[in-house]
């Protein structure tokens, strides 16, 4: 069992060290996202290229890593008989794969993509939820931090209303939720600051 666990976990990591932003902006022709902007490499900061073709690539290649870590640890659940909680600990391993990537130096982005990802495989309407969540917060406010984050506060909270009727309830997948949501919030440390002071960039505006 453990064996098993720490392979599922490996490959899940490995998934998410995939650097899309970094990827698609070569491939594409465009500066480094690590080089301007924020410095983030994800999608909202390839967005600041203007590019935005590259930055609907770089947000669906975060969010498949996720997808794929997901299905790979369920099909493992379903034909090896391992336990049902794997696909929780592989989200776990590809969002931090994508926060810490070996790929670049363990220095990567903040996860929002990659979450959402992990959640829509782990169950559709789980992560469509939260992606509306996204959605509303983003629409009213034009802040992505901020729809970002209470989309990841309200996440695992969704995964208790919903055990029991929409998905059983597994503990170990509840607890790898609430730290994707404690790493999530951790990572835009920053963001938060400014959302208090005032001074987050909405998204369209120059950072100044």
């Amino acid at each position: 069992m453990l064996p098993s666990v720490i392979l599922t976990a490996l490959i899940a990591y490995l998934l998410g060290s995939l650097p899309f932003a970094v990827i698609v902006s070569k491939f594409m022709g465009l500066a480094d996202p690590r080089s301007f902007g924020s410095g983030n490499p994800g999608a909202t900061n390839v967005l600041r290229t203007g590019n935005k073709k590259a930055a609907i690539y770089t947000l669906l290649g975060d969010m498949l890593k996720g997808v794929v870590a997901v299905l790979l640890a369920q099909y493992a659940v379903r034909h090896w008989g391992l336990s049902t909680g794997l696909p929780g600990i592989a989200a776990l391993a590809a969002f931090l794969g994508h926060i810490f990537p070996c790929t670049l130096k363990f220095k990567g982005g903040k996860g929002v993509a990659t979450a959402l990802g992990v959640l829509l495989a782990l169950n559709i309407w789980l992560g469509l939820l939260t992606a509306a969540t996204w959605l509303v917060v983003f629409y009213a406010s034009r802040y992505s931090s901020l729809s970002a984050l209470t989309a990841a506060v309200l996440s695992p909270m969704y995964y208790f209303l919903g055990a029991g009727t929409l998905w059983p309830l597994n503990g170990v997948i509840a607890l790898c939720l609430i730290l994707i949501c404690a790493l999530l919030l951790w990572r835009h440390s920053a963001n938060i600051r400014r959302l208090i002071q005032g001074t987050e960039p909405k998204v369209g505006q120059k950072k100044e």
